[in-house]
């Protein structure tokens, strides 16, 4: 049995929804939402676009015994939470709207309107990596528009916005969301690709291994500066750097992203059930033992 054929744009097009559309952030009263929601209205507000607040929870029953209370009581919350972030960016729209409705398909479906959804992720104390929930996971498979993840109590911090690309695959629109970021923040951007030597290369002499690794990295050069030059026009106020670096991805990101102000990754847009979707092993890395926010983009 086949994979059913592939739909929507072609190989390296953006993916669904519009770059100018909302900032699209979940809440639900926890201090990490709390924290996402102010770092989703100062990037609303760098955009120059509308914040939108969404809190999901399928209610339940009106008639059952106190859910009236917690039902007001909910409302209540996002009202002043709306009215806060209407403060904390003024001149920006806040909107808010509660979504009766499992959060993974509420946050699914807001994803092909807006332009960026956010939410928050709890730490893990002295590991100070992400406590990501099955929501947030799932989430982060589905969306079709770029997702970041904010640490709960912890501002955006300073340093370069870091990007980790992979040049078998389209890199645009993950290079494309970086240099932005960069540009709206006024921040350096480092652009890191990671490589290895084909596999049975360590069964080569030293001497050979040393002309066919000169050899591979010149070519991956060659390709990340190709990448990136039209960016560069594009953006000629970001500073760049790039790196080519030899070693295992999920690790070596890992491990930039420790001075890192924002960490933007891909994550390949898959036409198939949402069972059949996955993160990868770099994303899936990164959501968990990186303590700056991390943004994920899909890609085709």
């Amino acid at each position: 049995m086949t994979d059913p054929a592939p739909t929507g744009p072609p190989p390296g097009g953006t993916p669904t929804g519009p770059p100018t559309g909302p900032v699209v952030v979940g809440f639900d009263g926890s201090p990490e939402s709390l924290t996402a929601t102010e770092w989703a209205a100062r990037e609303a507000q760098r955009r120059g676009v509308p914040l939108e607040v969404l809190e999901a929870w399928p209610w339940p029953k009106r008639d059952v015994v106190g859910s009236d209370q917690t039902y007001h009581r909910a409302l209540a919350h996002l009202a002043d939470r709306e009215s806060a972030l209407s403060a904390l960016v003024p001149g920006v729209p806040v909107s808010s709207a509660p979504v009766s409705a499992d959060p993974v398909e509420a946050l699914e479906e807001a994803s092909h309107h807006a332009a960026l959804l956010v939410l928050g992720s709890r730490g893990l104390g002295t590991l100070r990596g992400f406590l990501v929930g099955s929501v947030s996971q799932e989430v982060l498979r589905r969306s079709v528009c770029p997702v970041v993840l904010v640490r709960a109590r912890e501002d955006e911090p300073d340093g370069a916005v870091t990007v980790g690309i992979d040049l078998a695959h389209p890199p645009e629109n993950v290079l494309a969301f970086a240099f932005r970021a960069a540009a709206l923040r006024s921040a350096p951007l480092r652009v890191i690709h990671v490589w290895s030597p084909p596999a049975g290369s360590e069964y080569m002499s030293y001497g050979a291994i040393g002309g066919l690794e000169g050899e591979l990295s010149s070519v991956e050069w060659t390709g990340l500066a190709e990448a990136l030059d039209p960016l560069r026009t594009l953006h000629p106020e970001v500073e760049v750097t790039a790196d080519l670096v030899r070693g295992k991805p999920a690790v070596e990101l890992v491990d930039a992203a420790a001075t890192a102000r924002l960490l933007v990754l891909g994550r390949r847009l898959r036409h198939l059930p949402f069972r059949h979707h996955h993160l990868g092993p770099v994303a899936h890395a990164a959501i968990h033992h990186v303590h700056c926010p991390v943004a994920v983009v899909p890609y085709d």
